[in-house]
């Protein structure tokens, strides 16, 4: 017997497992969350933003190790991961001048993409809050140290 008849005897007699008997893969919140963190820091006019305390930014939050507002500053992201969908809450700033409206556009449109392809997961909701302009920088200043 050749060696292609046997496999073809072998692979005949053994049952295929299905993808339920394989076992499934599972992506916690907190990858999901910065894989949408980076995502947003590869908008040029988007960045990270300091937290806020009754609507007023915290001074000095770099000292602490808090977040501070800037294009190299990484966002804020929550995730909340429910089986195959995913739903984003992201806490971003934007470069002065910038239009908001195209710059959080072009954000869930890039992070719902980067999402879907790096996990697979589908994004059903992005709700983006811009905490924080940011004055006096050009999008290349991420490219300085």
């Amino acid at each position: 017997m050749t060696l292609t008849a046997e496999l073809d005897r072998v692979s005949g007699s053994l049952p295929l497992a299905s993808g339920a008997e394989l076992g499934q893969l599972t992506i916690a919140d907190r990858v999901v969350e910065k894989i949408a963190a980076q995502a947003v820091l590869e908008i040029p006019d988007a960045g990270g933003a300091a937290p806020r305390v009754f609507g007023h930014a915290m001074p000095g939050a770099g000292h602490l190790g808090i977040r501070r507002t800037g294009l190299r500053q990484v966002p804020k992201a929550a995730a909340d991961v429910d089986g195959r969908t995913v739903y984003l809450d992201l806490a971003i700033s934007t470069r002065w001048p910038a239009s908001i409206v195209h710059v959080s556009t072009q954000v869930r449109e890039h992070v719902q993409n980067r999402v879907q392809d790096l996990t697979g997961l589908t994004v059903a909701e992005i709700r983006i809050s811009v905490t924080g302009l940011i004055t006096g920088s050009n999008p290349t200043d991420r490219d300085r140290p």
